[in-house]
């Protein structure tokens, strides 16, 4: 039986859903209830201080072949000196199935390709969980998903504490002392500075997860009061949000005694030359993370094997990770959850809903290699209209003349009511898994209000008249709205829809967008691109509409909370300041900044969750963005591995490559594979062809 439909050809079908309401009421309503979903997975909440310290143990250990080959021949210090003064020690009571035993492998899928390891400059590492498998930040906040609400802050990472002072201006941090990257240099303040001021302040680099200085507030200053203490000041008065916001992908320090070497303030270089210095054929590149890339065949696999001088530890004295070596093969973003339900790779997000009924078909079967776990809602896609009117991407007067319309109520509600929800998500997949979604917080996060949430439900007819209200009519007879006389050369409507090329969702949405537009009579045209391209051009501000899949402000509200509203100039995801640097807010937009402003501000958390209904509300009246549908995903996962957390959510703080904790997850002796392509061996030298044995 074939369950996946053309979505093109369904949304163009005739008919309304049974959602739709009658024409010439074009006023919003509460979104409806969402379908019930059973096979949602549920959390134990834990306090954030069962799950790890910092302290120093009486003995550590390692892989016994690491002392017989590394530590006795002299080519690595003892464990014990590689550790940091007071490692990171996870408790043995959060681990699901206890401390663990080494061996094996990890086998990751991925459709993204890497360009490169500068992380720092803006290169990607191809997703799927390499990066994060490699770099360390100051907070964590990935297994917050298993933390009760009042005791909501992030976890100590690279940052082992912090203070406040009297006044809440001033945040000190205690950076861990004696870590060090997996070549041995140490860790310490330099490191941290050198991507502050090299990176994140210099106009001229981009950081992979695009990091601004607004991403921590602006005014906010940082300097390094001692090699293991740095002091952040920020204009506003305790804002403890920005502690989220130094964790995974935005405040990533790189290892500067490598990229100082190419950077070029320091070697002279282009910034090109120091954002492509370090390819993926540059093996052994130094890293915090666990595992260090070894091994690169383009096209087929990227190889990583475990960090000699990782920084965290079991009760026990374990040095982690438990796993030797993690595989990345190089395909697609379907084709990992294919082989994750196989058994030919170990784990995958299962997020594109084609694939849920034939995923859950196999899991059902006792011979099946995985078992399949579904989380909350927290999937959603949203439709992004660029509101810049004054030059953001340097538009065409095309472009100009869309963006115009962009801002204009009459003719987003006439999209949003041009849209049947109802039909998009179930053309992706039949059964109770997507929701209406009008936009605005995911109905997954803890702030969530559905009687906040406004809803202007499917009605074409109205559509078409609010489009005529907002000055569009079809004057040449060929089915599409005119721009009106003067602007544009009075051409069909033509809107340039961006979406990434890497996922069968994004392009399936894609085309059912622009199905409905058409009969609607707006003539959309699609825009495919990769991921990186793809980020670019919306970085860059270089579209006119664009669908995305939602961020962690959507998802959890206490991570990159600015980037629910245009707060700086670069924060919000399709309104960012033009040519001449000022934002030209809509006087919605002000009044979102402004809640959003307040929410960062505060500690109360009753008022915490009043202003995020406030701002629900004014978002999704004034459509921000326009929401298209909502689903849960899935964690796919080898049975072999232990120390899942029961119903980790495949993203909500981030995503279940780290909310796992990979570095704690173990294979039991007995059902240990013979998976691991370098046995035995450790990274080499920085640059060096391959591992050293």
């Amino acid at each position: 039986m074939t369950f996946i439909r053309s979505l093109r050809s369904a949304v163009l079908m005739l008919g309304v859903s049974a959602l739709a309401m009658p024409a010439g009421a074009a006023d919003p309503v509460v979104v409806p209830e969402q379908p019930v979903f059973p096979a949602q997975g549920k959390i134990t909440y834990v306090p954030r201080t069962s799950i790890l310290e910092y302290k120093a143990l009486s003995a550590y250990q390692e892989p016994d072949w690491v002392t017989e080959k590394f530590v006795k021949t002299g080519k690595l210090p003892p464990v014990g000196e590689r550790l940091p003064k007071e490692p990171l020690v996870y408790k043995t009571g959060n681990m699901p199935d206890g401390t663990g035993v080494y061996g094996d492998t990890i086998r990751h899928v991925i459709g993204g390709r890497p360009e490169g390891w500068n992380y720092s400059a803006g290169q990607s590492q191809g997703w799927g969980g390499i990066d994060i498998g490699m770099f360390e930040c100051l907070t964590r906040t990935a297994p917050l998903f298993q933390v009760e609400a009042n005791d909501m802050e992030p976890l100590p990472n690279l940052a082992k504490s912090w203070k406040w002072s009297e006044d809440g201006h001033k945040l000190t941090m205690k950076l861990i002392e004696g870590a060090k990257w997996s070549d041995g240099d140490p860790f310490d303040a330099e490191d941290v500075m050198f991507y502050w001021e090299d990176n994140v302040l210099d106009p001229n680099v981009t950081p992979l997860n695009g990091a601004t200085p607004e991403t921590f507030g602006v005014g906010t200053t940082l300097k390094a009061l001692d090699p293991y203490t740095i002091e952040w000041t920020f204009k506003e008065a305790f804002p403890r949000q920005y502690l989220f916001a130094m964790a995974y992908g935005t405040f990533c320090p790189g290892p500067s005694h490598i990229l100082k070497t190419k950077h070029p303030k320091y070697a002279g270089t282009t910034y090109d030359q120091y954002k492509n210095a370090f390819p993926p054929e540059y093996l052994n590149f130094p890293v915090m993370g666990a595992w260090v890339p070894v091994a690169y065949r383009s096209d087929d696999i990227v190889v990583l094997r475990r960090n000699p001088y990782y920084w965290k530890v079991d009760e026990e004295g374990r040095q982690l990770p438990y796993l030797n070596e993690a595989h990345y093969k190089l395909s697609t973003w379907a084709d990992r959850d294919v082989q994750a339900i196989a058994g030919s790779g170990d784990i995958s997000n299962l997020e594109q809903p084609e694939n849920f009924v034939e995923a859950l078909k196999r899991a059902a079967e006792d011979t099946a290699p995985a078992r399949l776990a579904f989380g909350p809602r927290v999937i959603g896609y949203n439709l992004h209209l660029n509101f810049s009117a004054n030059g953001w991407g340097e538009p065409d007067e095309r472009g100009e003349a869309v963006r115009q319309l962009n801002r204009n109520l009459d003719f987003r509600k006439a999209v949003t009511m041009a849209i049947d929800r109802q039909k998009l998500g179930d053309s992706l997949v039949k059964g109770p898994f997507t929701a209406i979604y009008p936009g605005g917080l995911s109905s997954g996060t803890s702030f969530y209000d559905r009687q906040s949430t406004m809803y202007y439900p499917y009605d074409l007819d109205e559509a078409k008249a609010l489009l005529k209200k907002a000055g569009l009519v079809d004057t040449d007879g060929d089915g599409f709205v005119n721009f009106p006389a003067g602007t544009a050369g009075g051409g069909d409507v033509q809107i340039v829809l961006l979406i990434t090329g890497e996922y069968g969702t994004d392009r399936n949405l894609g085309e059912g967008v622009v199905g409905q537009m058409e009969r609607l009579g707006l003539k959309v045209v699609l825009n495919t691109l990769d991921g990186p391209k793809r980020d670019a051009a919306h970085y860059g501000g270089r579209f006119d509409w664009s669908i995305r899949r939602n961020e962690q402000d959507l998802t959890s509200v206490v991570q990159n909370t600015p980037q629910l509203a245009a707060t700086g100039p670069r924060t919000s995801w399709h309104h960012r300041a033009g040519t001449d640097g000022t934002l030209d807010l809509m006087p919605f937009e002000q009044e979102l900044v402004d809640i959003v402003n307040k929410f960062i501000a505060s500690n109360d958390s009753a008022e915490r969750a009043d202003l995020m209904k406030q701002y629900q509300k004014v978002a999704t009246t004034n459509l921000d963005s326009i929401g298209l549908t909502e689903y849960p995903g899935a964690l796919i996962v080898n049975k072999r591995f232990s120390n899942i957390p029961q119903g980790t959510p495949i993203f909500m703080f981030n995503w279940a490559e780290d909310s796992i904790m990979r570095e704690r997850l173990y294979v039991a002796a007995d059902k240990q594979g013979d998976y691991e392509l370098y046995p035995e061996q450790l990274p080499g030298k920085p640059g060096d062809g391959g591992p050293a044995e």
